[in-house]
């Protein structure tokens, strides 16, 4: 483990990042270490990388039983050691849950301070839709992923719109094929991971570290006006979802904070696919508690 870390810390040095402070001298920089304690002391932005996946034969509870381990170990850490006020990214599948299970564990960070990663979901639905009408991907916006970052995901398209020689478009209105908006493009990008696994024969790799960078570029610097993005926080019960779960939802980004945009119209459809992820949500919320040892 301190060879691949001591390996990860060359490449950094080697990638000459100017913001980056020198090799963990007297002028700070990079840390690689084992240690809990020397890792998670007064950090201020922790981003979750690690988890077990799944392997062959492995049933469901026992993937769950070694994620749930891991996060309730890292969560004391932060609780421990942290920022009174980090803020924390979980990035490694199930992402919700795992996310879930550290906020229980390190009950003194906020809240609010807790999230988990839907923006590369969010960011491979806007990738679909300027494919799909060969605009800038940067002229599409307000995409929304509803739920779980798993295969019940729901990508919405009905609040999105696409800037056309300076004027914004519905992107219903553009696309005009009410069918594929509601299996083709929603399953693109529910299996956008499976396909890239069965591709390149490894999980997401530099697009995952984008959507991570996007995530917190937009937590800490804020979203433009009247743009929203896709992040996993923890419900207060907007649009109907059970309060205390880890849900995407559209949200608002300004001084350091996110905000649920609220009053977006929900037709039967869309509430039928939130209903399920969350559904799929609470179970995985059980089952993670199950594996928890008093």
């Amino acid at each position: 483990m301190s060879q691949s870390l001591n390996a990860m810390k060359m490449e950094l040095i080697d990638s000459a990042l100017p913001l980056l402070k020198g090799g963990g001298g007297c002028g700070g920089g990079i840390v690689a270490t084992t240690d809990v304690a020397l890792a998670c002391g007064g950090v201020d932005i922790a981003i979750m990388l690690g988890g077990f996946p799944r392997r062959d034969g492995m049933e469901r509870k026992d993937v769950m039983s070694k994620n749930v381990s891991i996060y309730k170990a890292q969560a004391s850490a932060l609780e421990k050691h942290a920022s009174h006020d980090c803020k924390v990214l979980v990035v490694a599948n199930p992402a919700n849950t795992n996310a879930l299970v550290l906020k229980e564990y390190a009950p003194s960070i906020p809240k609010e301070n807790i999230t988990c990663l839907t923006r590369l979901d969010h960011n491979r639905a806007l990738a679909q839709v300027s494919e799909r009408l060969n605009v800038p991907v940067g002229n599409v916006k307000n995409v929304i992923v509803w739920g779980n970052h798993s295969s019940t995901q729901y990508p919405d398209l009905n609040h999105a719109t696409v800037t056309i020689e300076g004027q914004e478009h519905p992107v219903r209105g553009l696309i005009a094929d009410d069918r594929w908006m509601k299996t083709e493009f929603i399953t693109v990008v529910q299996q956008r991971g499976e396909a890239i696994i069965k591709a390149r024969k490894a999980s997401s790799a530099f697009s995952a570290a984008s959507a991570a960078c996007d995530h917190m570029h937009d937590w800490i610097l804020g979203t433009p006006e009247g743009t929203w993005v896709s992040m996993g926080v923890c419900s207060d019960g907007s649009y109907g979802t059970p309060a205390g779960l880890m849900y995407s939802f559209p949200v608002h980004c300004k001084g350091g904070a996110w905000s649920i945009v609220q009053g977006l119209k929900i037709d039967e459809f869309s509430r039928a696919k939130m209903n399920a992820t969350a559904n799929e949500l609470m179970e995985e919320k059980y089952l993670a508690y199950s594996c928890l040892t008093p």
